[in-house]
């Protein structure tokens, strides 16, 4: 039996749709993949940050910031700010007193970034393969959710 003009743009009108669900089906099951992931991850990261503690360096009584082998009083981290700060009020040309400014704000969050060290609190092995396999199966669905092949 012959198929007619009509039953044959029937057909491809199904398979049209056919396929519209199909690829609406993919990006549905991306999204919930993306989703699903970025909690994931999220929760993974949460549960190692909060087992992780963060402390000084610096100890009981300590009076010094760390460079290296250098010891710098706590007091003597702000004189390139201070200094920054009066050649910008000082000086006509500022743009070496914002030098010395931008200078003095990156070498007191420096010192204050090498002086502090972080601790991992005490946990069970079954609550670290949790907290890391949470992170990593999670970045692996984010990962796979924004660059798959469409």
């Amino acid at each position: 039996m012959k198929k007619s003009k009509h039953d044959k743009e029937m057909e491809k009108f199904y398979e049209d749709i056919r396929g519209r669900n199909r690829e609406s089906e993919r990006n549905s099951s991306d999204l919930k993949c993306f989703f699903l992931g970025l909690l994931m991850f999220g929760a993974g990261l949460f549960m190692i940050f909060q087992n992780a503690q963060v402390r000084s360096n610096l100890g009981y009584g300590g009076y010094f910031y760390h460079i290296g082998n250098w010891n710098v009083p706590n007091g003597l981290i702000m004189l390139p700010l201070i200094a920054g700060i009066f050649m910008l009020f000082m000086m006509e040309k500022r743009i070496f007193g914002w030098i010395v400014t931008i200078l003095g704000i990156i070498f007191i969050l420096m010192t204050i970034l090498m002086n502090v060290r972080l601790e991992w609190r005490t946990t069970s092995a079954y609550v670290f393969v949790i907290m890391f396999g949470l992170t990593a199966a999670g970045g692996g669905l984010l990962m796979r959710a924004l660059f798959r092949k469409r």
